[in-house]
């Protein structure tokens, strides 16, 4: 790069970026952070709002927001305002139509709300936390619960627990001291020896119930997806308000959860196998 090109830049910081950036590993993560910032409370971001969020240089900012939307990641609202682009609606589709244990569930959740009448999710691992992917509604069930694209914690609710208690000792290992104070609160032991304990009683029951961690009244039921490994891939689960249905036997809802994880387990090897 000649002179003029570097004065043009501003600064040698900002020319140093510029020609970094192409092979840096870090450059690349940083434009993909652009895509966090987007939320259901702030769905339209500035420019210059997405530039000191990410507190890189302009032209580097400038370059970033350019490639997110090329690759229709980004949409243009209005001048210098942008927000999640058409490309992710595509994605999504076709993460429905070819997820492999969106489709070892087909069929699965249907018939568990048909035989217990709450309604059914599946989840999976996502980063420190549980991304609910599919889910079925029984009748007359509340529309503000846990549903498709929305996030919970490892160590809160019964999704999410089940997932913990099988993953691999080595995420273990990883999650713990980043979550340690949570995972306390949440009655998972105070120590690493107590915590394995606490996922270890999970493990031998094969299933969680949890009451009112998320809503007052609510019970929650779930157990693990596996692979043949016996580690989590996702998790099956169901929630009633014990209030409201008082005719519900946790031990029916324990046995249908468990026999529909484990259908979603045994397709999910099939398939596997016969790949």
């Amino acid at each position: 790069m000649g002179t003029q090109a570097v004065a043009a830049l501003g600064s040698p910081s900002d020319a140093s970026e510029v020609a970094a950036a192409p092979d840096s590993a870090g450059s690349l993560a940083k434009m993909l952070h652009i895509l966090d910032l987007f939320s259901e409370t702030e769905p339209v971001w500035s420019t210059a709002a997405i530039i000191e969020a990410l507190d890189t240089s302009r032209s580097t900012g400038y370059r970033y927001i350019k490639t997110l939307h090329d690759a229709e990641l980004l949409t243009t609202v209005r001048s210098g305002y942008y927000s999640l682009g058409p490309r992710i609606i595509e994605m999504d589709l076709q993460i429905r139509q070819t997820d492999p244990l969106l489709l070892a569930s087909h069929g699965v959740l249907e018939d568990l709300v048909d035989t217990i009448g709450h309604s059914a999710l599946l989840c999976t691992a996502y980063r420190d936390s549980v991304l609910c992917i599919g889910e079925r509604r029984a009748p007359l069930s509340p529309a503000n619960r846990f549903s498709r694209g929305q996030r919970r914690p490892f160590y809160q609710g019964a999704v999410s627990k089940v997932i913990l208690a099988y993953l691999p000792h080595h995420r273990l290992k990883a999650i713990y001291p980043r979550h340690r104070s949570e995972l306390e609160k949440a009655g998972l032991g105070s120590t690493w020896s107590e915590f394995r304990a606490a996922l270890g009683e999970i493990k031998k029951d094969g299933y969680i119930v949890t009451m009112g961690e998320f809503t007052p009244g609510v019970y929650g039921v779930a157990a693990p997806v596996l692979t043949d490994q016996k580690t989590s891939l996702g998790s099956v689960g169901v929630a009633w308000d014990a209030h409201q249905r008082r005719d519900v036997q946790v031990q029916q809802a324990v046995l249908a959860v468990k026999q529909a994880a484990h259908t979603i387990s045994e397709r999910l090897m099939v398939e596997q196998h016969a790949s």
